[in-house]
């Protein structure tokens, strides 16, 4: 089956694709989505007398008393102008910030949304998974809505089925199958929707955020379910915040930056370029810092993050390099600095110390600064910080005097990533950090 829209959605005609392009299962060539905004003002107080009469006034402008309503429009792209191909099996990780187009590609996609201009092509059966019961009726028992999803997805009636028992499974409903879905909750609707996209092999699968849902345990379980899907041959398409999973999952990744494509490559480059993108704040400012204490011999005036090639940060990323950099200037009347001593002191969102970065604890010792400026790099080779926000306070001394202090200095923030290299992440409420360790099972 394939399917051609541009503007339009339409059931094509089979097309001749030449044999170097006959794994091509999407292609999307100049697209892009325009929706119009309006913007509609109104005078701090108007009557019940004005709503009424402005119902019947076909102009928009305010009348000549000033009391009335105008709305302005204004032209906003989603994304505009994305071109990519995606081959038959490929599992692709579309990344970018919130805001970057990432959810209305993937309905354009699954023929949800229509085009404003390009052409996009899809060879094969498509399974969305966009949003929290999609394609379910509320009114419809679960069993009746597998049964209803299935035939919407194109299948028919004796391969729903074949595979009916394995969905159920899955979804672990069994108790609930003859109970109305809107009496789900978020939870199991997801469980029976993953279960449905993914059981009745499509050629397509398009999975959204929406698994983030789910419990622990049963997003572990769909991303084992897409590895099978993948495995055999077809082509996976998954939106995710979480790094680590689209580092396990997927082969390939796509960065959509403020609706454009940033890069479109193998998926631990685009990462690394993700995570090296324009963020809110790429280097803190500690120069105009009043809340300091000490004698000033020099201060912290800057902190960064940076890779292990010096590309600068936005975030780090769980089992991967960085460095923490802290630039810092010297008070210019003192003529040598001697015997500097740096620490990090590193929180979790509660505020609880979990560690210290030190440059005496590791034998690193600084004896003297004798220019102006300098920079302390931290270079950490494997990151053990598990996702999250961290808040760091930043502390120096000179000849055992403290030259500077800044309690919570400010805050980075740290992707999910698969430490261990194994695909397993701790669960949530496990620890804030990862131990480097091995097992091994003695038998007597």
């Amino acid at each position: 089956m394939e399917y051609i829209f541009s503007g339009k959605w339409k059931e094509a005609s089979p097309i001749s694709f030449d044999a170097s392009i006959m794994s091509v299962a999407i292609r999307v060539e100049h697209l892009s989505k325009k929706y119009i905004l309006s913007h509609r003002a109104s005078e701090p107080y108007v009557a019940l007398r004005d709503v009424i009469s402005n119902a019947f006034r076909k102009s928009s402008k305010m009348n000549a008393e000033g009391v009335g309503t105008f709305a302005k429009k204004e032209e906003f792209y989603a994304f505009k102008d994305v071109s990519f191909e995606i081959n038959q099996g490929d599992r692709i990780g579309i990344i970018g910030r919130n805001g970057a187009g990432k959810s209305t590609l993937l309905k354009i996609l699954s023929r949800i949304t229509e085009v404003t201009e390009g052409r996009v092509s899809i060879k094969g059966r498509v399974a969305s998974l966009l949003e929290v019961g999609t394609g379910f009726h509320p009114e419809l028992t679960g069993r009746e809505n597998i049964f209803l999803n299935g035939s919407i997805l194109g299948m028919s009636k004796s391969e729903i089925q074949r595979k009916f028992d394995e969905i159920v499974a899955f979804a672990e409903v069994e108790r609930f199958l003859d109970t109305p879905v809107k009496r789900y909750s978020s939870g199991m609707y997801v469980r029976l929707a993953f279960a449905v996209a993914a059981h009745l092999e499509p050629e397509i699968l398009v999975v959204d955020e929406v698994l983030a849902v789910g419990d622990a345990e049963f997003q572990k379980k769909c991303l084992g379910k897409m590895k099978d899907v993948a495995s055999s041959g077809r082509t996976i398409l998954f939106v995710s915040h979480n790094m680590a999973a689209i580092q396990n999952l997927c082969s390939k990744a796509i960065y959509l930056n403020k609706g454009r494509l940033e890069i479109m490559g193998e998926a631990e480059h685009v990462i690394s370029t993700y995570l090296r993108s324009t963020a809110d704040v790429n280097s803190i400012d500690l120069a105009s810092r009043k809340d300091r204490s000490g004698n000033a011999a020099f201060r912290f005036t800057s902190f960064s993050l940076k890779d292990s090639d010096d590309q600068q940060l936005s975030s780090l990323q769980s089992g991967k390099p960085g460095k923490l950099c802290l630039e810092i200037e010297k008070n210019t009347t003192i003529p040598d600095l001697r015997n500097i001593h740096i620490a990090v002191g590193i929180d979790d969102e509660m505020g609880q110390r979990i560690t210290n970065l030190n440059n005496e604890t590791t034998g690193t010792l600084f004896p003297e600064m004798s220019g102006s400026k300098a920079t302390i790099e931290i270079s950490i080779p494997r990151l053990p910080l598990r996702h999250g926000l961290y808040s760091f306070t930043l502390y120096g001394t000179v000849n055992n005097d403290v030259a500077d202090w800044i309690g919570n200095a400010g805050n980075f923030h740290v992707e999910h990533g698969d430490f261990f290299g194994t695909g397993k992440l701790l669960p949530d409420g496990q620890g804030s950090f990862y131990i480097d360790h091995t097992f091994k099972l003695r038998n007597h």
